[in-house]
């Protein structure tokens, strides 16, 4: 393997480090609050970044989210990456990577994930799938127009594989003998938040439906539904798709997720979930690396210029000793990350390295972040230090990707079949 970045992947670097150096700054975030930043999204997009990612491929984004993380920049540069760009380039049809990459290229479009909080369900109708469930915090939700969802779907064990979808209500009806027969596979789905219908949408659908079913007799309702059905005008409900506010540790613009059958196009086949989650949770390791080398720039910085019995606090053995411990569990999460990424780019298996990486994010991730607040002393305790934004993002990246037993409990599983 080589970990050298091509000419275009350390271009895109230096253009996002030059870019996140300029806009992210402390007092810029200070004023910002907990939102996010419209004027350096429109920044990066403008300047091809997002786009990009599509021809640096998985390693070119882990650069981008390390300079990311170097700054906390609070924008969804991530998830839309993670979530939107790569997985239509990857596991798209030509119509929608037609249809949805101009958008996400541009930034006009923002995509997020509700992978990690749940799973939703899956069902068929003659119009097409409709998802229901609910994901309690979504990163970057406020901020998104699409949303890709991880949801089971129901096919025959036999014909696992080859496309052959079941409904969950045609086991239950068939009985148990048929219901035995099925397995749950899942699968990923594309939501356009914004053109799925509210929940007044909803009420008011619901409703219209309750008024002319009053109004007619049984042999009248059924009389209309053939008709329906026969000519394609029929419809199944107006979907519900309802975004609430949810505070993270770190300022994420995250939101809790409700969806009420809600319209919903398939993304890719069997194996694209497993893709997805795995290259996600490698893009997000390399957005704690960079969380965590922005943490030790200070510390760096802070032990340098600071004095304690005449001379420089980086001069005391106790502080040397805890800075190189943060700086070797750095070094290891963003040569993981660069390992898994180079893995998915080349072909290659790459969901142990996947996993690998996402452990060393939350366990060394934590420890570092840890560090870095208490090399600075009092001051590290500080809400409005600069630092302690970087404790915040890097206890967020923890909880976001593990928990880190989970994490080692799936290598292990992994492992284990990958040896049997």
């Amino acid at each position: 393997m080589d970990f050298t970045p091509t000419e275009e992947q350390r271009a895109a670097r230096e253009l996002a480090a030059e870019i996140f150096g300029d806009l992210s700054t402390h007092e810029r975030l200070s004023a910002l609050g907990t939102g996010t930043d419209a004027e350096l999204w429109k920044a990066l997009c403008a300047a091809g970044l997002p786009a990009a990612v599509e021809e640096i491929g998985l390693v070119g984004l882990v650069l981008l989210l390390e300079e990311q993380g170097r700054t906390t920049a609070q924008v969804p540069l991530a998830v839309t990456c993670a979530y939107g760009v790569l997985p239509v380039a990857v596991h798209g049809t030509a119509e929608q990577r037609d249809r949805l990459l101009p958008a996400l290229r541009e930034g006009t479009a923002v995509a997020t994930g509700a992978f990690g909080s749940g799973v939703a369900t899956a069902r068929r109708t003659a119009h097409g799938w409709r998802l229901s469930g609910t994901f309690p915090a979504v990163p970057w939700l406020r901020a998104a127009t699409h949303v890709l969802v991880p949801a089971d779907v129901l096919v025959w064990a036999h014909e696992a594989g080859a496309g052959h979808e079941a409904e969950a209500a045609q086991g239950a009806e068939a009985g148990p003998a048929a219901s035995a027969g099925l397995r749950a596979v899942p699968r990923c789905f594309l939501v356009d938040v914004h053109a799925a219908g509210t929940e007044a949408d909803k009420t008011e659908a619901d409703k219209t439906k309750a008024d002319k079913t009053a109004g007619g007799g049984t042999e009248d309702r059924r009389t209309e539904a053939a008709a329906a059905e026969a000519d394609g005008t029929a419809v199944d409900g107006v979907g519900a798709a309802l975004v609430e506010a949810v505070e993270t540790t770190a300022p994420w613009a995250a939101g809790r997720l409700t969806l009420d059958g809600v319209p919903a196009e398939l993304l890719g086949g069997e194996g694209t979930h497993a893709d997805v989650l795995g290259r996600a949770r490698t893009a997000f390791a390399g957005l704690q690396a960079g969380v965590c080398r922005g943490s030790l720039d200070r510390v760096v910085h802070h032990t340098a210029v600071r004095k304690q019995f005449g001379r420089p606090l980086s001069t005391h053995q106790g502080v040397l000793m805890r800075a190189a411990d943060a700086h070797m569990d750095t070094e290891a999460i963003r040569v993981t990350a660069y390992e898994a990424a180079w893995r998915y780019d080349q072909g290659l298996p790459a969901a142990t390295h996947a996993l690998t990486t996402a452990w060393w994010a939350c366990e060394a991730g934590k420890r570092v972040v840890h560090s870095g607040q208490h090399l600075h002393g009092g001051i590290g305790a500080d809400v409005e230090h600069p630092v302690h934004r970087h404790f915040l993002w890097g206890r967020q990246l923890d909880a976001y990707l593990g928990p880190a037993p989970g994490l080692l409990a799936e290598l292990g599983d992994e492992l284990t079949g990958v040896a049997g």
